[in-house]
């Protein structure tokens, strides 16, 4: 049977097809940073006092500072409370000038606000102030939380219905709940519609990448992931200017939802992947699909290769069973998830604090993204000089040590904190790129959605905790970053045990990925050289 590899040498590793389909699938990533426009872009603590109207019946002529002087109570500082008010009575206003009130009570009719950065936020909307201030990394967990799932249900999905319904699919249900979210009247349906993004979210980031892989050849199988990560970073400072020029997380949700109504109708064109359904049998449509890529190619198949592919033998499919029951493999998976693991905790923890060091947000964010560019780019050259273990490593140790060098500045410190945090986020969001890649070359076919999907799982598990993690700050700033800091030099140092996979094909067998490709390869070889034989090649 022919080897995936020989039939991409034979039709194009990376030819006009690749090269179309790689940018379909690229530019969704392009938007997708958007979706953390709402929790992302937000005042935790605006300026504000208790809505105090109730005041005017008795008196419609008071002014502003008189309203304020007779129905606030005042801090210890002078200031008026931000989130108290005195108990509404029902008296002329001759009697509340007379006697005072003394009884207070939490605002009870919400709250003005005043000198925000952004005309309104998912916090003023919502009122996520005083003793309701924790919702916001509620929303921000939820969020996560969603994308997680979205995760856990599409990686199965495509081992089943293929890759091309796993990448459709989160397409509309993004489109949708995207539109859904910026039109929420309250906020517990704003976190059931961000929930529904996020599962849209994970599906999609997680299947777009592997469809684009699993038909680049292996000379450029390095630009899949990097490309989307790169498409990734030039969203992140195109949001950094849509915020600031926007300034209204509902009109900003609708602007996201526009671009994905064009993906949402191309994205019903973009090609299954061959190589999964030569895996599950489907010989004749992946033969059919082979000969058109060619033709788009300009390339033209050999009769001799179309006879070579031929029905396999479905194997068993065990999932994660296999993945455990193989020492190698599971090493293997352990060790990449807890990397994914930790760099998505850092790079989410650094990211929803992205107000938080002192320097303008959109300073900041505008920074995140442009930093984010080369690495993206370096890390399509640097994967092949470097390879994938020497790259994972050295990006998680050095991020991870940028990140704990924050620990040897003041808070006050905004230029120095800057400066490290967005290093640290460079390396990191470098090892992330690497963590895509890699999780596909040390696992079969058949395997690879399913490793690929739990690898996702684990790091958005990451995300998700990111939130909750960065609470921990309220008993010492350092906490959280102590905590993700260690995680990702301990990842970086047990990223010794993987494997190199460069310039290597990806596995198809259970046994090519636990490490014997090179001795198929050397009996193959072994075989052609004998006198009237040819050598066979195993799908």
């Amino acid at each position: 049977m022919a080897d995936f590899g020989e039939i991409l040498r034979n039709i194009g590793e990376f030819g006009l097809f690749q090269k179309l389909i790689l940018f379909a699938l690229c530019f969704p990533s392009i938007f997708l940073p958007f979706h953390f426009a709402s929790v992302f872009f937000i005042q935790s603590d605006p300026e504000r006092h208790c809505n105090t109207d109730w005041i005017l019946q008795a008196d419609s002529n008071l002014t502003t500072d008189e309203q304020l002087n007779l129905t606030l109570p005042r801090e210890e500082d002078g200031t008026f409370s931000r989130c108290r008010m005195f108990v509404p009575v029902d008296w002329d206003i001759g009697a509340i000038r007379e006697y005072g009130l003394n009884e207070t009570t939490g605002c009870q009719n919400g709250w003005v606000y005043s000198n925000t950065l952004y005309e309104a936020t998912i916090v003023t909307d919502f009122d996520l102030v005083c003793d309701q201030a924790n919702l916001v990394e509620v929303a921000q967990a939820l969020l996560m939380a969603g994308i997680l799932l979205g995760c856990l249900i599409f990686g199965p999905f495509a081992e089943s219905f293929g890759r091309k319904r796993a990448a459709q699919i989160p397409v509309i249900v993004m489109l949708v709940f995207t539109i859904t979210t910026g039109l929420c009247p309250n906020f517990y349906l704003y976190l059931a519609s961000q929930f529904m993004v996020g599962i849209g979210y994970g599906g999609y980031r997680l299947n777009g990448v592997i469809l684009a892989t699993e038909w680049i050849g292996m000379s450029r199988r390095s630009w899949g992931a990097c490309l989307t990560q790169l498409f990734g970073a030039f969203g992140q400072c195109i949001l950094a200017g849509l915020i600031y020029a926007v300034r209204d997380w509902r009109l900003a949700q609708l602007i996201t939802a526009a671009p994905f109504v064009v993906v949402a109708i191309y994205i019903w064109f973009i090609p299954e992947s061959a190589r999964w359904l030569l895996d599950i049998g489907r010989t004749e449509e992946a033969k059919q699909l082979i000969i058109k890529v060619a033709a788009i190619n300009k390339r033209t198949v050999p009769d001799s290769l179309l006879e070579k592919i031929v029905q396999k033998e479905t194997q068993k499919r065990g999932g994660i069973i296999i993945l455990i029951q193989s020492p190698v493999l599971r090493k293997y998976f352990f060790t990449i998830i807890l990397a994914w693991f930790s760099l998505n905790l850092t790079y989410y923890c650094v990211s929803f604090n992205v107000g938080n060091f002192g320097l303008d947000v959109f300073l900041t964010q505008l920074m995140f993204g442009l930093t984010e560019i080369p690495a993206h780019i370096l890390c399509i050259w640097l994967l092949e000089a470097l390879g994938r273990k020497v790259s994972l490593m050295s990006t998680l140790l050095i991020g991870g040590l940028f990140c704990m060098l924050i620990l040897a500045f003041p808070q006050g410190n905004a230029v120095a904190v800057t400066t490290l945090v967005t290093a640290g986020r460079f390396f990191i969001n470098w090892a992330g790129t690497i963590c895509y890649i890699y999780v596909q070359e040390l696992f079969p076919t058949s395997l690879r959605q399913t490793a690929s999907g739990l690898g996702s799982i684990a790091s958005r598990a990451g995300g998700l905790l990111s939130p909750l993690l960065n609470m921990l700050a309220v008993y010492h700033w350092s906490i959280p970053t102590i905590v993700f800091s260690s995680l990702s030099l301990v990842s970086g140092g047990l990223s010794f045990l993987l494997p190199e996979t460069t310039k290597k094909e990806l596995p198809d067998s259970t046994d090519e990925a636990e490490g014997n490709r090179n001795n198929i390869n050397l009996k193959n070889q072994s075989d052609s050289d004998k006198p009237g034989q040819s050598k066979s090649t195993k799908l």
